[in-house]
């Protein structure tokens, strides 16, 4: 008998039906069902691999030491299956017993899964390709994130053509053949138009942060301009009536950069975020033109009641109004008249005037070294 280390070639007999590791290579372990690996007569000497499975099994668990008639979830032989023989000349009977019990729970937790994968469970592309199109697409309008800087009209036209046909593909799941070429068409048709947006928002930013010395430093390391330029992209597909792949490019740079943006949101030019992280803009908001919002800032609803859903929910915000750090705009009536600032820290829930200026009032006191020191006197 070979030594319990050795395993046998695929296929060859040692009591698992011989198309047992090619049907695991060729489906997982889906393919596997009860009839395919029966009980074991532990009154025969145990084959090598089965020593193998054996050998696997006391190294991750221990044996079940207990009344072998209690072993949980274990079950008599069915019809036509050898019987377990229990007697003196199968000393790991429990543990193989064991591996039997194992068997059957993995089993009943798989038919499980195979039920929630049933034909109507609706098919979505996944957040990975989703992630490949748009830097893939980024890379061609803007070489600073592309490794590919000196590409000839031939060879970027070239590659919009497979722009064109990965978008196709990821609405595959979404729409009929027809809509999905549509779709592509027509967002191709759009990009020049975007393309000039998402340039813009770069030098908006260049123009509003003092530490960024220029537009290709905007373009490589600016998370502001990452989430913007992706925004920009998913709102366009999601103006073509497309479901789900909008939210899952949105989700691409809120991954990236904390910055979530609903794609259903209405940005106009020169949009300028700053360091960005944790900004929050909700589906139905309204920004204008040449707006600045810094960090921690979030544009959204009064209500979360799902009964809302398709209602205006989130605030308009008008021309060239500042924003700063951990503002809160809420609800859709709220409107910010244009020229306004909203300073840090800013809890707004009513419409403010053209020209304003929203603060929160800070208190100072000064006291004596001689006065006691309370921590109540803060309010977190």
């Amino acid at each position: 008998m070979a030594p319990a280390s050795a395993a046998l070639p695929t296929g060859e007999s040692d009591g698992v039906p011989g198309d047992l590791d090619r049907r695991r290579g060729a489906t997982g372990y889906g393919g596997l069902n009860r009839e395919s690996v029966p009980l074991l007569d532990l009154g025969q000497a145990v084959p090598d691999r089965r020593r193998m499975i054996t050998s696997a099994k006391r190294d991750r668990r221990p044996a079940w030491r207990g009344n072998l008639s209690e072993m949980p979830q274990a079950r008599p032989s069915l019809p036509g299956e050898p019987s377990i023989d229990l007697g003196a000349g199968a000393p790991d009977g429990g543990r193989l017993l064991q591996m039997t019990g194992d068997h059957e729970r993995e089993h009943g937790f798989a038919e499980a899964l195979a039920e929630a994968r049933h034909p109507q469970t609706e098919a979505l592309p996944l957040k990975r390709d989703v992630a490949a199109f748009v830097d893939g697409l980024l890379g061609i309008l803007f070489p600073q994130l592309s490794e590919e800087r000196g590409m000839t009209a031939e060879e970027i036209q070239a590659a919009l053509t497979l722009v064109r046909r990965d978008l196709r593909d990821l609405l595959g799941p979404l729409e009929a053949p027809p809509r999905s070429a549509e779709v592509a068409g027509s967002f191709m048709v759009a990009l020049p138009a975007l393309y000039e947006q998402i340039r813009l928002d770069g030098e908006a930013i260049l123009a509003g942060d003092p530490a960024a010395e220029s537009l290709d430093e905007v373009i490589s390391a600016y998370p502001g301009f990452l989430a913007i330029a992706i925004h920009r992209i998913a709102h366009e597909i999601h103006r073509l009536g497309v479901r789900v792949l909008p939210r899952l490019l949105t989700e691409v740079a809120h991954t990236r950069t904390g910055i979530d943006i609903h794609p259903g949101a209405a940005i106009g030019r020169g949009l300028c975020i700053d360091h960005g992280t944790g900004v929050v803009i909700g589906e139905t908001a309204v920004i204008g033109d040449e707006v600045k919002l810094y960090q921690g800032v979030t544009l959204g609803a009064l209500s979360v009641a799902k009964s809302a859903a398709g209602t205006k929910r989130h605030p308009t915000i008008g021309d060239r109004v500042v924003i700063y750090a951990n503002a809160t705009v809420l609800g859709g009536d709220t409107e910010v008249g244009h020229d306004s600032v909203v300073g840090g820290n800013v809890w707004l829930t009513d419409s403010v005037p053209s020209h304003s200026v929203v603060y929160q009032s800070s208190q100072v006191k000064v006291r004596s070294a001689m006065e006691g020191f309370e921590f109540s006197d803060f309010v977190i």
